[in-house]
């Protein structure tokens, strides 16, 4: 009874470890390509849907944080916005820096410097001079902020606002010890473009068929500019086609080991 009883535990476990075996394979098959999904901080007024997608997901993605205005007239790194960042670090998000005061690249100095506008705080609207220690000191902010607000730091990356930068640019955030991130042609998925123009059917369809393996696509957490909100219409959809594709999901810089199917 005992022998019979062993044999058949055994078989059970055999062919329990074969499954196992055999769906992980599946899904290492299906999932052929990765995408990397990065967000800026924008408006946050779809904040709480991208985080509710993602989760319902499975799938991670790369935050760019800036102390910009919400929609409900604080700061995106107030701390009234705490538990949000720290339930999306909880998660196993990444985080980079969009700069504390979502500073624009207007131009190159003339000895190494450049000329930045600043899209809030004390010098908002206007163009200020930025040596090399004055930008690290801005994209900096960021990370500090970020380990007030949840105990951890940004990963060592940064999106210049607008995604407008310099050669100059490049190279203080590179000494400063922050990579920058831009994102692929096909992952800009247009939520900040007039919705009448491009309707998110549009947006998804341009999206769902054009990312490739490697591509970093880039949206917002809510934009004044758009009448009809993106991420509500299409963020899901867009996830499920590139899963139907054969894509897995990866997080920023694209050397993480994380990777969310």
């Amino acid at each position: 009874m005992k022998s019979n009883t062993l044999i058949y535990f055994t078989a059970a476990l055999m062919l329990g470890c074969f499954s196992l075996g055999t769906y992980a394979q599946a899904q290492t098959a299906a999932c052929n390509k990765t995408a990397y999904l990065s967000f800026d901080t924008g408006n946050m007024s779809v904040a709480e849907k991208v985080a509710e997608i993602l989760k319902r997901q499975n799938v991670k993605a790369t935050f760019f944080l800036a102390n910009e205005k919400t929609f409900r007239g604080d700061f995106a790194l107030d701390d009234s916005w705490k538990p949000y960042w720290q339930e999306l670090a909880k998660e196993g998000h990444h985080f980079g820096s969009h700069t504390y005061d979502h500073t624009y690249f207007v131009k190159d100095g003339p000895k190494g410097e450049v000329f930045e506008k600043p899209q809030f705080g004390p010098k908002a609207g206007m163009t200020v001079m930025y040596n090399e220690a004055a930008m690290c000191k801005e994209i900096r902010r960021v990370d500090q902020r970020f380990q007030e607000l949840t105990n951890q730091h940004l990963q060592k990356i940064w999106r210049a606002p607008g995604g407008k930068t310099s050669p100059t640019l490049i190279r203080m955030g590179d000494m400063c010890g922050y990579q920058h991130i831009g994102w692929a042609p096909a992952g800009f998925l247009g939520d900040e473009l007039n919705s009448d123009k491009y309707p998110n059917q549009i947006l998804l369809e341009k999206a769902s068929k054009g990312i490739q393996n490697g591509d970093i696509t880039m949206a917002h957490l809510g934009i004044w500019s758009r009448r009809d909100p993106w991420a509500p219409a299409v963020l899901e959809q867009l996830i499920i086609n590139l899963k139907q594709r054969g894509f897995c999901f990866g997080l920023l810089p694209k050397n993480s080991e994380n990777q969310s199917k």
